[in-house]
């Protein structure tokens, strides 16, 4: 991949990240990370699919509750929407080509400024389609998948597709269109949904039955357009519980699995999950990868973290090894992700203010994952991790327990063995010895 500059060179100094290997003490070089390096058969690029995220990369702005941004971005000086949008692409395929990664996405409104006209926005839309084209048939990058952000408009207070008010829900649809649009002409893999305000506030004011419902209608329509109009790829839930909503309708992978199942929606979705949304659901990102495996659904991942001391949605780049091994342990065994990649929806920190913060952030989250990739395939080839769960479970695969496991017992029978076996012999779960070996392969 060649290093695309546009009208200016925006992180000036800063070349083209390399893989110089474990012992490099060069601060802008991958140490894990080799996107040639063959694991369980495939390269570590075609495993890990890695895409840059639009929206904490070049336009968060550092901002929290407490004070303003302290991110002042050179490519969002100008004054008219276009012009800042094509510097913003400028910097952003400058930035992409320079880390190596061969996948971005992005939300409508990252990558231009939104507009409350749904023709002036789907017009700027097209326009910044345009440039994305023309950048990406320069750099061979391509789009990983789009969306549409339907949370930050105030209109969007009550919800998109479940407020309240049909005439939101229209502008919902409008916007949504101009997404789907977008992600069709740029080739997108995938296209995902996250419902921020798809949920409620207050019971007390909320026909969630009807919402739930409108939510699916939503999901129909999107998907029917998509595929009259060409979309060959897949479609992405995103779960998580809550924030900015007290309660979110696709709390977490199991809650979507339920939902997509309940509106006869499974067979277009997969989900896209994030360790953070994990977090707060009270789960590990482990048991969401396992929930989604198990059900076939684990298709895509948002990569970052959680502050354990916090209680919200903190968006941090990652770092765990232990976390991202156990989660790649089940990303492999399930023959890799099913049709999506892994995006970095992390943010610098506030007080991370220069432009080089944000390849160290990124080189950091990339080395985590790639190692986290190779502790997964020697835990593969040493297998014990694998042999004593089968062994656990192996009361199950002859006799009465095949037999129950096929269908073939009623209650009654259960009753007969019960009193024919005695009590049980207990049977260690070896929980710390299982604990310890994964410890060894980190």
């Amino acid at each position: 991949m060649s290093v695309i500059i546009g009208q200016k060179e925006y992180f000036k100094g800063i070349g083209q990240i390399k893989f110089e290997g474990a012992e490099s003490d060069n601060p802008f070089a991958f140490r894990y990370y080799d996107e040639n390096r063959i694991v369980a058969g495939k390269s570590m690029k075609e495993h890990l699919r890695f895409a840059i995220a639009y929206w904490h990369s070049f336009c968060g702005d550092g901002a929290d509750p407490f004070g303003p941004g302290t991110h002042h971005y050179p490519w969002d000086v100008a004054s008219d929407a276009r012009h800042r949008a094509a510097d913003k692409a400028d910097a952003a395929f400058e930035f992409i080509t320079k880390m190596g990664a061969p996948y971005y996405c992005f939300h409508d409104v990252d990558a231009i400024d939104g507009h409350n006209d749904p023709k002036e926005f789907g017009d700027r839309v097209k326009f910044i389609t345009d440039i994305f084209a023309k950048k990406q048939a320069e750099s061979g990058v391509k789009l990983l998948w789009g969306t549409a952000n339907l949370f930050s408009n105030e209109r969007y207070m009550n919800g998109a597709s479940t407020n309240p008010n049909f005439e939101v829900v229209a502008h919902a649809g409008a916007q949504l269109k101009g997404a789907i649009d977008a992600t069709i002409t740029l080739g997108g893999e995938g296209y995902v949904f996250w419902g921020g305000r798809e949920g409620y506030m207050s019971l007390l004011n909320t026909d969630m039955k009807r919402e739930r419902e409108n939510f699916a209608r939503m999901l129909h329509t999107c998907v029917e357009y998509a595929r009259r109009n060409g979309f060959k790829g897949k479609f992405f839930i995103e779960p998580k519980p809550c924030e900015p909503t007290k309660h979110q309708y696709d709390y977490d992978a199991a809650t979507v699995i339920g939902f997509l199942r309940e509106f006869d929606l499974l067979s277009e979705f997969g989900l896209n999950l994030e360790v953070n949304h994990a977090t707060l659901a009270g789960h590990t990102f482990a048991h969401e990868c396992q929930v989604a495996s198990d059900a076939g659904m684990l298709a895509s991942i948002d990569a970052n973290r959680g502050d354990t001391q916090n209680g919200w949605d903190t968006d941090q780049f990652p770092t765990d090894i232990y976390e991202w091994a156990e989660a790649m342990s089940i990303i492999l065994k399930q023959g890799g992700l099913a049709g999506g990649g892994i995006n970095f929806d992390a943010k610098r920190r506030r007080n991370s203010t220069d432009m080089a913060d944000l390849f160290y952030a990124h080189i950091g989250g990339m080395d985590t994952i790639a190692r986290s990739l190779l502790i997964a395939e020697k835990i593969a080839k040493h297998g014990e991790m694998d042999r004593l769960k089968a062994e656990r479970y192996a009361s199950f695969n002859s006799g009465k327990g095949a037999d129950y496991a096929a269908g073939k017992l009623k209650l009654e029978d259960l009753y007969k063995i019960a009193i024919e076996v005695g009590e049980p012999a207990q049977i260690s779960g070896k929980q710390e010895y299982l604990e310890n070996l994964l410890g060894r392969f980190v």
